[in-house]
Parts: C-alpha cells; structure tokens; sequence
C-alpha cells in the first residue's frame, strides 16, 4: 500500500542519516551533519532566513514533526509545478478537516509505537520467535486498520483533492471486512495452539528430510463425538519428558517447519509497519502546516496559496508579503509589502537603517522555501517562478580565530556558491562586500553582480554601497527594479519599501540621535558646568 500524499508516484524519502559507535549501536548523526546531507548550502539558509523559527512553530514540541518539516523545506521542489500544486490541494483538505487529519496522525503514532516495540522479534534469528512477533504485532495493527477504514468511509468524501481521495479509495477497497476476517482468521491458525503439524521423510541415514509445514486438521466433530468416538488412525509416539534429547530433535524439526512461515509473515509485518511509518511522515508535513496556519492565524496575519510557475520565466509579483519569522517573534503584526518584479533579475534595496530592509530580504526567501515545498505563504497574494536552487550571502560577524579577515571570508564565500549556482537560481544578498571601504566594495560587488546576471541568475541585494547601487540604477536596465525603505520628514520608519532612485544617505544619524542624542546632551551640560567652575 502507498501513501502518496507528499508525491502522485512515489513515497516521500525521510533521511535519517546514521553512524554506528565503538559498541556497533546506530547512532543519529549530529543535526548540522544532517542538514549538509540534504542541502550543501542548509546551515547558511537556516541561520540567514531564521529556519528554526519557522520550524520549531511548525513542530511544537514535536521532534518527529520538526525532523520532518525540516527535510521537506530544504529539499523543495526545484521546477516541478504539478506535485506543488498537488501538495496544495491537499494542504487545502487539511485546512478544512484539521481534525480527522490529526485523528489519523494518531493512529500513526499509535501504529509506529507498536512497531518499534516488535521490531526485535521480527529481526530474530529464531523462526518461532519471529513468527510469534509478526502474528502479535499484526493483530495489533489489524484493530489499527479497522479504525483506519473507518474514518475512510466516514469522512472519505469530505475530501476533495487527489492524493486524499486515492488514499481513502485503497483504504476501502484492501480493507475490506471480509479481508479482514480472513486475515484474523490465518493469524488465529499461525498461533498453534494445538501444536505444530509438519511431515517429514527419512534421508539415507535416517535423518529427517523434507520437513513441510502443514495446515492443521479441522476437527469437526461434536465434543460427544470427540469422547466416545475412535482415536485417530495411524502410528502415534509419545515422547518421554525426560527424553531430552528426542526432545530437542523435535525442536528442531518444529523450528524448521515454520522456518519457511516466519520470514514471510515477518515481511506481511514489516510491510504494514513500512506503510504506517510512511502514513505518519507525510500526514507529518501537513500537521506541521497546520500548527504553522493556526499561529499566523491567530495573530490575524495574511496567508495564501502562491501561484508558481515554471523556472526562467521571470514572474515574481506580490503583495502583502512579511517576513512569517519576525511574526512568530513579535506580538503584534508584521508590515507587509507590495512589488511587481515580473521580467526582472535585478532588485536592488536601499534606504535608511532599520527599515525593514534585512527583513524584506528574508520574507523573499521565506516565501522561496514555502511555496517550493507545496505550503502557503505569508503574503495576501505571491506569484513567482521557481528557482532550482537558493543562495544566501549575508554578512557575518569578524572571525574570532582570526585567520582570515572579513573581506577573506566574504569572498570565499561566494566563491563556493559559484561553484554550485546554476542558470534560473535566486540569490540573496545582504550587505555584501561591505568589509571593506566604499570604492572598493562597490566595485567588487558590481563585478560579482555583472557576472551573476550574465549567467540568468536572479538576485535580490540589500546594501548601503551607493555608488553601486547608483551605477546600476544610471543604466536604466529594464531588468533592474530599485527599492528603497521609507522614512517620513521626521525620521519615522514605516517598514514600506517603494520604488526609488538610491539615495546617497542610510540616515545613520537617525539612530545615533535616538541612541547616543540624550547622553550627548547630557555630557555637554557637564562639559559648560566645569569650564565654568575652572575645573579641567
């Protein structure tokens, strides 16, 4: 049986990549190892874009939710519109059913729990002990799956998307009554309670060969019968209690008539925990956009399904859009904005300090990362192409071992990006290059920039560089759009960002007046009160 709620063909691959310790024990790897397994480029994303936040809101305290969430957002669909409009619609199911997807959600955990504990049986070297396991744990799973069916038909028809309707349709059809019956039925036989009946012939030395499990006799006979009637036909031999020897020999033979039962029933098991197991990571992803819908939701911010399209075909328009991160973290809500980007591969944000800008840049990607993986976005409407992968540059904190310097490690970088970045990929800068002096890092950006966009690559760059900012905005490139963060007369900050030539000014002074102004006023009194008094 498949799930098939996160692809139409195939199941969604969970990788939990693992070690083994001096005692041969597996072991999970560490979580930074992990994300550079599944995205070369992960640590960057999560620290530049605040991942965590967006996932531990996702998870709860769930770390099973979290593990899951994390890997569907890294590893988002490249130029695949159908499954992400697939995963949609599903989403939409979710939204209007939250509670039946979080009912069959526990019935997952219940069923991967039961799993876990009869995992050591179903892995025994000893067919009767394997054998004994799958016959417990199936019978386990099969109440499991009676619930199952059941909310299938129950609620089946409240859903309307694709992979819910398959999903309930196979749940009905292999889940039938009378399959059901019948399994509990042959489940009931492998316990042998009567014992086993195999047949056997003697080899050339009289050892026993051949040793064929076979089903056991029927009694049809009434319990009358039963007392009164003759005993079987045939040679019967009782073995003696002390005879330990006999006593293992027929051991064996009773191990070998079941050896050919226990690896098949063992697989039936494992097939049905497999199913479970895959049920319950992608009804994962799907809890988690719940837990995640009913947050923004709460605070009343705006969410919506985007509308992707194919990669190179150069749309990104939206409007409303914030940053979904600075939200989980603020109480109030979050300013949104509003730009038209289509046919553009440039988009250049200046303008005063904290204004928003470094925020704007992450509610881009947020919204990169969510759409590609089938999610909503935090916006009022979000229309973009696809990217086959995203980059993030930002500026980071001076080393503190000292081996480099931070114009070294800027450019270094980025120089690993270009040897990743591929013709159609977003990339996000943040005060890039600022490390050093104005001249020089304008002219290094401005080659970096010329090369990236030579090469189809879509790039958003917020920075301070003017005369970077302004020689782009001198050519009047039709693919070039130039934002800048308001700020009204008296220095208020809106957090809007508007169309705009780049201005000379960040308004830095704006902040040192707010920060240092009252202690400046204050140091000066001090100042006039000793020259007066002739103090020094």
């Amino acid at each position: 049986m498949k799930v098939l709620l996160m692809h139409r063909d195939r199941d969604f691959d969970l990788q939990r990549p693992s070690t083994w310790n001096e005692r041969g024990r597996r072991q999970e790897v560490q979580r930074q190892t992990l994300l550079q397994v599944l995205l070369w480029n992960a640590p960057a994303l999560v620290q530049d874009l605040e991942l965590d936040t967006l996932l531990r809101a996702m998870a709860g305290a769930d770390e099973f939710l979290f593990e899951v969430a994390q890997q569907a957002v890294l590893t988002g669909l490249r130029n695949d519109v159908d499954t992400i409009l697939y995963r949609q619609a599903i989403l939409k199911d979710c939204l209007k059913n939250p509670t039946v997807v979080r009912e069959l959600y526990i019935l997952t955990v219940e069923a991967d729990e039961q799993g876990k504990r009869g995992w050591w049986g179903l892995s025994s070297q000893y067919p009767s002990s394997m054998l004994y396991s799958s016959v417990d744990l199936l019978e386990t799973f099969l109440g499991i799956l009676r619930k199952l069916r059941r909310i299938a038909e129950l609620y089946g028809p409240q859903f309307e998307s694709e992979g819910f309707r398959n999903l309930f349709a196979m749940l009905r059809k292999e889940l039938s009554d009378e399959y059901l019956a019948e399994v509990q039925t042959h489940l009931s036989e492998l316990k042998f309670r009567k014992g086993v009946l195999v047949s056997a012939e003697l080899g050339s030395s009289n050892e026993s060969t051949n040793i064929i499990l076979r089903k056991p006799h029927r009694n049809s006979r009434s319990w009358l019968g039963r007392m009164i009637g003759k005993g079987p036909s045939g040679y019967t031999y009782h073995l003696d209690p002390r005879d330990e020897a006999g006593g293992r020999i027929l051991s064996e033979m009773r191990q070998r008539g079941i050896s050919r039962v226990a690896p098949v029933l063992a697989q039936s098991a494992d097939h049905v925990v497999n199913f479970f197991k895959g049920l319950r990571t992608e009804l994962a992803f799907y809890l988690g956009c719940l837990n995640l819908h009913g947050r923004l939701v709460a605070k009343r911010e705006p969410v919506c399904f985007p509308v992707p399209v194919p990669a190179g075909e150069r749309r990104h328009s939206f409007s409303g859009l914030y940053d979904v991160c600075l939200s989980l973290h603020m109480e109030g809500r979050v300013v949104g904005n509003a730009v038209n980007a289509d046919r553009k591969n440039l988009t250049i944000v200046t303008g005063a300090n904290q204004g928003g800008k470094s925020s704007f840049l992450r509610s881009i990607g947020l919204a990169q990362v969510m759409m590609q993986c089938g999610m909503f976005v935090g916006a009022e409407t979000f229309t973009a192409e696809l990217c086959p992968a995203l980059f993030s540059h930002y500026k980071r904190d001076e080393d503190a071992t000292m081996k480099s310097g931070k114009l070294d490690e800027e450019l270094a970088r980025m120089s690993e990006i270009v040897e990743h970045i591929e013709p159609n990929s977003m990339v996000l800068f943040n005060e890039s290059f600022a490390a050093t002096n104005e001249r020089e890092g304008s002219e290094i950006a401005r080659q970096v920039i010329r090369a990236l966009l030579e090469k189809r690559i879509k790039i958003f760059y917020v920075t301070h560089l003017y005369e970077f900012a302004h020689d782009f905005f001198d050519r009047k490139s039709e693919n070039a759009i130039f934002l800048r963060a308001e700020r009204k007369a008296d220095g208020t900050r809106t957090f809007k960002l508007l169309e705009g030539k780049p201005l000379e000014t960040s308004y830095g002074e704006d902040l040192y007046q707010q920060i240092f102004g009252a202690i400046g006023e204050g140091a000066t009194r001090e100042l006039l009160a000793d020259a007066r008094a002739g103090r020094p």
